[in-house]
C-alpha cells in the first residue's frame, strides 16, 4: 500500500480515473472539479465543516442575491459560481452582456471587492472571522461542505477490492468513535424504560442486573455533542453513579 499526497483540487480526478483507489478531499472540491459521475463518497469525515457562500460589502448597497445578479464576482471556484448564477440569471431572465460576470483569482478572494475588482464574491466560510474583518457578509448559501473519504467508481485494479473495504471500515470506526461516547449508570428497575428512552443506544442500550435486585447498570452509546444534556436528564429521573467513556475505535 502507498500513500500519495496530492493538493485538494486533484484528488477527485485521480481517484476518479482509477489511478489512486482512495482519496480525502472535499465535498465542494469534486463538485467543483466535475467529478461527482466519477467518484463515490464513501464517508463524511467530520472535519473540515464550512460553508460556500456568496458575499457582499456589509456597508454596500447590494442586500440580496437577486440585487447582486448581472454584476462582477470574484471566486475561486468558478464552476459552482458560474452554474449558481446561471439559474439565476436565467431566472431574471439575463442574457449577453446584462448576465452576472465571474472572474477567477487563485486567493484572497475576500480582497476583491475592497479593490474594486467585485461586487460580490463567493468563496469558503468557516468560522467567518476572515469574512468580516474584510467587512463582508454572506447573503446566499451555495452549500455545505466538509472533507469526505472517496473511492472511485471505475477500478483499474480490483484485486485491491477487499483492502479498499477494509480500509474504508477502520475509518469508519475511528470517525464514528469520533463522535460516540459510551455512557454507563445505575438506575431503578422501575425507571429503566424511562432511562433507556434518554439512553436507546445504535441498536438497543446494555441492561445488566445489580446484586441489589432492585437496582440494573444500563451501557449506551450516546453522540458526544448530546452527552451534556443526556447526564442531566438521567440524573433527573434518579440515575446515580453517571460514567463517561472515550472511544479510541470502534465497529457499529
Amino acid at each position: 500500500m502507498a500513500l500519495v499526497f496530492l493538493p485538494a483540487s486533484d484528488i477527485p480526478s485521480f481517484v476518479g480515473k482509477g489511478n489512486v483507489d482512495l482519496g480525502i478531499t472535499g465535498h465542494d472540491v469534486i463538485l467543483e472539479s466535475k467529478m461527482q459521475d466519477h467518484v463515490a463518497e464513501e464517508l463524511r469525515l467530520g472535519f473540515g465543516k464550512c460553508a460556500l457562500q456568496v458575499q457582499v460589502p456589509e456597508s454596500g448597497p447590494i442586500k440580496s442575491i437577486d440585487q447582486l445578479a448581472g454584476k462582477r464576482i470574484v471566486t475561486s471556484f468558478e464552476v459552482l459560481a458560474g452554474e449558481y448564477f446561471d439559474k439565476l440569471d436565467q431566472k431574471l431572465n439575463l442574457a449577453d452582456d446584462a448576465k452576472t460576470k465571474i472572474e477567477y483569482v487563485g486567493g484572497s478572494v475576500e480582497a476583491a471587492c475592497a479593490l474594486g475588482l467585485a461586487d460580490g464574491i463567493v468563496d469558503l466560510v468557516e468560522s467567518g472571522d476572515t469574512m468580516r474583518a474584510a467587512g463582508l457578509h454572506a447573503i446566499a448559501t451555495l452549500l455545505d461542505t466538509e472533507a469526505v473519504l472517496i473511492r472511485s467508481k471505475e477500478q483499474k485494479h480490483p484485486e485491491h477490492a477487499s483492502l479498499i473495504r477494509l480500509i474504508t471500515s477502520r475509518i469508519a470506526g475511528v470517525v464514528a468513535a469520533g463522535r460516540y461516547v459510551v455512557c454507563e449508570y445505575n438506575i431503578l428497575r422501575e425507571k429503566v424504560h424511562d432511562a433507556t428512552a434518554i439512553t436507546p443506544g445504535r441498536r438497543a442500550a446494555t441492561i445488566s442486573p445489580l446484586e441489589d435486585g432492585d437496582w440494573v447498570a444500563v451501557s449506551s452509546m450516546v453522540l458526544k455533542k448530546q452527552i451534556a444534556d443526556v447526564m442531566d436528564r438521567l440524573v433527573a429521573i434518579g440515575a446515580e453513579d453517571i460514567l463517561i467513556f472515550n472511544l479510541d475505535n470502534c465497529r457499529v
